[in-house]
């Protein structure tokens, strides 16, 4: 058989065998991007739908910038039901579906497209995944709080737009670029603040945080990882300290350096393997219109990611 050599082929393939398995009500969802290979998506889809006892399948296509719209032509055509967006297709798909959720328009980008009978919604549940992480893992609300987040990508902005959104107290960005930090700060709206450049500012911000985000991909096993040394760490760790709560987008490996070194100075500590779970879940939900067993989705990933299970959760 020939090997595909396009999107459209790859899916139409794939719900092929879908059906062939499943019978012709088989369902198929997928996540694109570039790298694809590892991602864990497809596990965390199975595990939910073998615990629905639903028969959907989820398959992994691999979609590199500028392909973004030959993947929702083919979503279309072949009837794929949801795709999970990754890096780096987020901002450009948000550019090309018909429709947008509130926090996705907010955004500017989408990590979850729905198929409404071949009307294209974009929405983003990173934000919703990780303030739900918090809860799981370190017991933590955010309401009331004084978060610090750190970086101003895309990652960066789902965290500031929902810490807001779900009350926290202040939320300050930091930034190598500070008019980018102004940028992310804008979307929090009047409990937004930037941090200063000077090192003095930053100590202050951070021994004043209840929480404390690393948003960069620093530290991420592959490329990152030749950067993660403490000199390049997003906050010395010397400056946390017993009762905050510092998260880690980044979960390979598990846990990072600095999460360590967070760890050892008596700080709870979050991976972003929570966020990637509850991001999913909330995926799963809008795809099959049913409560995602989180459950069975942390089973299916916990040894996948690493070693070490989910920190703070003491």
């Amino acid at each position: 058989m020939p090997v595909p050599t396009t999107v459209a082929e790859a899916m139409a393939e794939a719900m092929a065998a879908t059906r062939a398995v499943g019978g012709p009500g088989a369902t198929l969802v997928g996540v694109i991007g570039s790298p694809i290979a590892h991602s864990l998506s497809p596990r965390l889809h199975h595990a939910a739908f073998a615990a629905l006892g639903l028969k959907w399948r989820s398959v992994a296509f691999a979609v590199v910038a500028g392909e973004a719209g030959a993947a929702l032509r083919a979503m279309r055509e072949v009837g794929v039901t949801g795709l999970s967006v990754t890096m780096p297709l987020k901002g450009e798909v948000a550019a090309l579906v018909d429709e947008h959720t509130e926090v996705a328009g907010r955004l500017g980008v989408v990590n979850c497209v729905v198929n409404r009978e071949g009307r294209l919604i974009g929405t983003n549940t990173d934000g919703e995944g990780f303030v739900a992480s918090l809860i799981r893992g370190a017991r933590f609300s955010v309401v009331g709080r004084r978060c610090l987040v750190i970086g101003a990508g895309g990652a960066a902005r789902a965290v500031v737009l929902a810490l807001a959104d779900a009350g926290a107290a202040e939320v300050a960005v930091l930034n190598r670029t500070p008019s980018r930090a102004a940028d992310v700060a804008a979307l929090a709206g009047p409990v937004g603040r930037v941090v200063g450049e000077e090192e003095t500012a930053r100590d202050a911000v951070v021994a004043q945080a209840e929480l404390v985000v690393n948003a960069t991909p620093i530290g991420m096993a592959g490329a990152g990882e030749v950067a993660a040394g403490p000199e390049s760490w997003p906050v010395p760790p010397e400056l946390l300290h017993v009762g905050q709560v510092v998260a880690d987008l980044v979960y390979a490996p598990r846990p990072t350096p600095w999460l360590a070194a967070a760890r050892s100075a008596g700080a709870a500590t979050v991976d972003g393997l929570g966020m990637l779970v509850h991001q999913a879940a909330a995926q799963l939900a809008l795809w099959t219109g049913r409560e995602a067993p989180v459950e069975a989705m942390w089973q299916a990933v916990t040894g996948a990611a690493g070693s070490d299970h989910e920190s703070g959760a003491g």
